[in-house]
């Protein structure tokens, strides 16, 4: 037979008989035994062989060994076997035997020489079948390359969490070589990775059979003392062909680089969005504080533990030219300290401080560029003597600080201290050039905030110089006026104007020039001045807004206006009322009754070829006249004409003092926070005024 081997090999002793469990070989590959004595009968057959080819004991006992097993075609080998191995040699072979229901069953075999009750030289034959052993050969040459070549850390270990075998991959990450290992539990080998954690994942894994993957732990080992790594641990329960479980399998990648790949990768987006947040939430208003505080709130906790604003007394000023008084100094705008040991009384927002000479505070605001600070540069630019607190808290407390200047168009604003505690690591160099850029990028919005309010208290000084808020005291007419800035945009050009006239009649004016700012200012100052001009002369409401037309537009070729111009006639009881563009004045009564002027409205001021009209409207007395902007009835989600409604609304009650009326008006009309320029203008006729010439 072509595919037989055989062998000889010394006589063994003869095998002693047993019965029951198998162990190891039952497991992985069961063996068939059984005897013939020397006639060639069976006189033992072990369980397995019942299992492998189908034969019970009582079946084969006391048979003839050779026409029940072996095929015709391989008697004349058989007998040659057989004489061998009563001459006292043992063979291996792969041989088919006959399983009961006629099948061949390829078996590996090894027949030797075994004494039977005569003390006759029988044979003893131990077989497994022959798919069985190949796929064992497999696995074992598998598992031997996979432990061998793997670049994946793997290890058994036992129910008792000890290492049985390591592989040499596990063996270089751990820096102990791979016999060390056997024995011993994870601790024992790598005392920096959280063995106590790990044993207790393994633990589960041997408890409920329930494979673990891609469990993540960072950790020192032998191997790389002094820097931390990170692995990826998947583990698996071991189990037996009764699916007991024997032990764990362990699989370790080292994904320290991918890691730290994804980290950066993850900072650089978390950074370009700190960017973008910066560039939507700094500056959301054009108030200094405000800006300051959004700056703060950016860098706050992203980046630092606390953010400290300062901006420089010198550039806070009127006008930002440095006074003498205050070049050196500082004053806190914006503070956050997440720490809660903080002492929050020494961080007052408001709080001014001299710049220590010769500091590296001084360095940052003299040349414009970042730095960061020494833990001994800290407490000394804390030079006042009462905050020793705070001196203190920054020793015990911060481990890393950045002195970062407030750079704007070539101008030093003031610096941002940024801190963290000793919690977190120092800053890198990535979150340096972050930092620098939010800070550099809110500068310009602080500048922006600064430079607004220079010019908006600017414009409202000139405003309030050219425009008389005090009202004379004129011929049956009481008045009253508020003239509200916006809050939130530049000053405007809303004014009104109350004119003493010949025969006791009073010339009010209320209006708007287009536009915002000094130069807005600067055109309402002209365009009153032109009107007190021109009603010395007496001129008609209407032709009145004809001289102004013309004046605006010598003003310039963009100059605008809206105007209304009333001449009140307390003998007539009325008012003769002209209107350029303007929302119309209204009148109300102490009937409830309330209605708009209906007089043309005519073409703004400047624009050129108005033709304007007069409206006669009687006024008697207790009777209101109110005139006014349309920041009074319109803003971003009111239109014109909701506003005008809701107008005649808060005008229904009359029985109050002029001033309350005024104050309710406005109360009922405007926003908590004024979104234009508004003015208003009330004249209720006395109740002693004349009624007639």
């Amino acid at each position: 037979m072509e595919d037989t081997h055989e062998s000889p090999s010394d006589v063994p002793d003869p095998p002693t008989p047993a019965v029951g469990y198998a162990g190891v070989f039952s497991d992985l590959l069961p063996i068939a035994l059984w005897r013939a004595d020397a006639d060639g009968h069976v006189v033992q057959w072990s369980l397995a062989a019942r299992e492998l080819l189908g034969y019970s004991p009582e079946e084969l006992i006391g048979r003839h060994l050779k026409p029940v097993l072996v095929p015709e075609t391989h008697w004349e080998l058989a007998d040659r076997l057989l004489s061998r191995v009563r001459s006292g040699e043992a063979v291996v072979g792969s041989l088919p035997v006959r399983h009961r229901d006629g099948h061949m069953v390829e078996m590996e075999t090894w027949i030797c020489p075994s004494a039977d009750e005569q003390g006759r030289t029988g044979i003893l034959v131990v077989s497994a079948e022959t798919s069985a052993v190949v796929g064992m050969r497999d696995s074992l040459a598998a598992m031997e390359g996979l432990f061998a070549q793997s670049p994946i850390g793997l290890a058994m270990l036992g129910p008792d969490l000890r290492f049985r075998r390591v592989n040499e991959a596990l063996a270089r990450m751990t820096g102990v070589p791979a016999p060390e290992h056997i024995g011993k539990r994870v601790g024992e080998v790598a005392p920096d990775i959280n063995a106590a954690g790990l044993e207790a994942v393994m633990r589960q894994v041997l408890d409920t059979g329930e494979a673990v993957v891609d469990l993540r732990r960072p950790g020192r080992t032998p191997a790389d003392p002094d820097r931390e790594r990170i692995w990826s641990c998947s583990y698996a329960p071991l189990l037996d062909g009764s699916g007991s479980r024997l032990g764990v399998i362990a699989s370790l990648i080292d994904i320290t680089e991918a890691q730290l790949a994804h980290t950066e990768v993850e900072q650089a987006r978390e950074r370009l969005a700190l960017l973008a947040a910066a560039g939507t939430q700094i500056g959301t208003t054009l108030n200094l504080r405000r800006t300051a505080e959004e700056v703060a709130q950016v860098l706050v906790p992203q980046l630092a533990d606390s953010a400290d604003v300062h901006l420089l007394e010198e550039v806070l000023g009127p006008d930002g030219a440095p006074q003498p008084s205050t070049q050196g100094w500082v004053r806190r705008v914006a503070v956050i300290y997440t720490d809660p040991a903080a002492p929050q009384q020494d961080l007052a927002v408001g709080m001014t401080y001299q710049v220590p000479r010769e500091s590296v505070y001084e360095q940052v605001i003299a040349n414009g560029r970042a730095i960061n600070l020494y833990l001994s540069d800290i407490p000394a630019l804390i030079t006042d003597p009462g905050a020793e607190r705070l001196r203190d808290y920054l020793r015990r407390r911060i481990g890393a600080s950045r002195l970062v200047p407030l750079v704007a168009r070539g101008t030093v604003l003031g610096a941002v201290i940024v801190t963290r505690t000793r919690d977190r690591e120092p800053f890198d160099d990535q979150e340096c050039l972050l930092m620098d850029e939010v800070v550099s990028r809110a500068a310009l919005n602080i500048d922006n905030a600064r430079m607004y309010t220079s010019e908006r208290r600017a414009a409202l000084t000139l405003q309030r110089s050219l425009m008389n808020t005090s009202l004379p005291t004129v011929t049956g007419l009481d008045l009253t006026a508020r003239y509200l800035p916006a809050s939130a945009h530049e000053v405007g050009g809303d004014w009104f104007d109350v004119i003493a006239l010949p025969d006791g009649r009073t010339g009010l004016v209320i209006g708007d020039v287009m536009g915002h700012g000094i130069h807005a200012a600067a055109v309402m100052g002209q365009l009153r001045t032109a009107l007190r001009t021109l009603a010395r002369h007496d001129i008609p409401p209407a032709e009145m807004l004809v001289s102004l037309d013309a004046a605006v537009a010598d003003f310039g070729e963009n100059e605008m206006a809206t105007c209304v111009y009333a001449v009140h006639d307390p003998a007539a009881g009325e008012v003769l009322i002209s209107r350029a563009g303007h929302p119309p004045p209204v009148v109300a009564d102490t009937e409830g009754r309330v209605r708009f002027v209906e007089a043309p409205p005519g073409p703004p001021l400047g624009a050129g070829g108005g033709d304007f009209q007069a409206e006669r409207v009687l006024l008697p007395p207790e009777s209101l006249l109110v005139m006014y902007t349309d920041g009074l009835v319109e803003a971003r989600d009111r239109d014109l004409g909701r506003g005008m409604h809701e107008l005649t609304h808060a005008l229904e009650k009359l029985d109050r003092p002029l001033e309350e009326i005024c104050d309710g008006l406005l109360n009922r009309m405007l926003p908590p926070v004024v979104q234009d320029d508004v003015a208003v203008l009330l004249a209720r006729p006395s109740p002693r005024a004349p009624l007639g010439r």
